[in-house]
């Protein structure tokens, strides 16, 4: 699974990165046929961070968008958010 991140207007750090991929990686547990993740981090001007992460899958792609008052809990909002749709879209898929 290819993870790709993009920070807006900033250089995400390094410790960042890899929070990032840790988190999102874990995704592959609950659907296997996840062809790529793209996070897309934005600095809010009311000093807020918005994570918005589009996982592809075979036949659509799973957008959210959290905001929070740092990138580690709006990624880990994100994930949570998503293993649920991971899982319906794999009930729905293979009919389980």
């Amino acid at each position: 699974m290819d993870i790709r991140v993009q920070s807006v207007k900033f250089d995400a750090d390094v410790k960042l990165l890899e929070f990032i991929d840790k988190k999102l990686s874990k995704l592959s547990k609950f659907y296997e046929d996840i062809i790529n993740v793209e996070v897309a981090l934005t600095l809010e001007p009311d000093h807020k961070k918005n994570a918005k992460v589009r996982v592809a899958i075979p036949g659509n792609d799973l957008i959210i968008d959290r905001t929070a008052d740092s990138f580690e809990d709006a990624i880990v909002d994100c994930a949570d958010a998503l293993k649920d749709m991971l899982v319906k879209a794999k009930e729905k898929r293979y009919g389980i």
